[in-house]
């Protein structure tokens, strides 16, 4: 496999070195692998703190900024990051209004968190944490304890974000980000396996002529494996896993996510069955990102997120974010 990079040694401070030189908003710690926003802490407002393992960019370093995260931790390659990454990131953007750890429900991402959370609080720090478990494919897998968490961690992080930026108090940060998970499922399909720098090669077998439905962002296996199908057809498996576990009442955000090596053409291709599955579904669509949020390396595929919203979840979705991944309204 051929990769842009030096050795795999250097993978992740490579790019947080190129990362804090594109953006210089950031304040960027490569030694202890924490991105911060440049203005935190921010007075009156709470701190949001994510991350995870490297290889989802723009997840989560891409989402620090106002009206999103106020830092970030990220891990090695698809490796949680480790405790003294979650308390240094949580002390940097403490005002006093406390802070809210958003986690992906991976077991290494939940038992650091909770370290670090006890840490925290230790040194007079206010935590509360949020788990994400939005995956619909699986109820276990080789990372996790019940449902993955995958792209709903995307509308977490925004609109928790919003929510922070009107300087609510922690409990309500914390009540919105969970109303957000609740409502939110998530189903994703591979097309092709993805390849560590370490690995340097594909990490699991996808022979050619076949995909995976309800594949995770680490290469978990998903439901099962099919001969390749249209795009239609795969956008009415994935709208039908979804749906038919959101049991969605309200209008929806829709997700249609790359997995790191898909092409716009194909992906807006995909959301145009998407849409109009769900427009024979009767489900109506608030508003919509294509594009690749949650990625996973050099996968070729898909996921598929939605999220149902009310007048509320709505406007803080709307308003203004600046972050290198995602920025609207500013």
């Amino acid at each position: 496999m051929k990769m842009l990079i030096n050795v795999p040694e250097t993978v992740v401070a490579d790019a947080l070195r190129g990362l804090a030189a594109a953006h210089p908003e950031l304040t960027v710690d490569v030694e202890n692998r924490v991105i911060v926003r440049r203005d935190a802490p921010v007075a009156g407002q709470v701190g949001l703190v994510s991350g995870g393992g490297s290889g989802h960019e723009p997840l989560h370093g891409g989402f620090v900024g106002p009206g999103m995260l106020s830092a970030a931790c990220p891990g090695e390659v698809f490796t949680s990051p480790v405790p003294d990454q979650m308390l240094r990131a949580a002390a940097a953007v403490d005002s006093g209004a406390g802070v809210l750890f958003i986690v992906k429900n991976y077991t290494g991402d939940v038992l650091n968190f909770d370290m670090a959370a006890e840490l925290a609080e230790d040194e007079g720090i206010q935590v509360a944490k949020v788990l994400v478990n939005d995956d619909v494919a699986v109820t276990d897998s080789l990372y996790t304890a019940g449902r993955r968490g995958t792209g709903a961690t995307l509308f977490v992080e925004k609109i928790a974000g919003a929510a922070a930026a009107e300087a609510m108090p922690l409990e309500r940060v914390a009540t919105i980000a969970r109303q957000v998970n609740e409502s939110s499922r998530s189903f994703g399909i591979a097309l092709s396996a993805c390849s560590t720098p370490a690995k340097g090669s594909p990490t699991f077998d996808l022979p050619p002529g076949e995909l995976e439905l309800g594949i995770g962002i680490h290469g978990e296996p998903g439901r099962e494996r099919r001969a390749m199908m249209t795009s239609g057809e795969i956008a009415e498996a994935a709208v039908e896993a979804v749906v038919e576990d959101l049991q969605p009442r309200n209008p929806v955000l829709v997700l249609v996510n790359g997995m790191g090596a898909t092409p716009l053409l194909e992906l807006y291709g995909f959301h145009a069955e998407v849409n109009r599955v769900l427009a024979q579904r009767g489900v109506p669509v608030a508003r919509v990102l294509v594009g690749n949020y949650v990625t996973s390396l050099d996968m070729a595929g898909a996921s598929l997120t939605l999220c149902q919203v009310d007048e509320e979840l709505l406007r803080l979705y709307d308003a203004p974010v600046s972050t290198p991944g995602l920025r609207w309204g500013m």
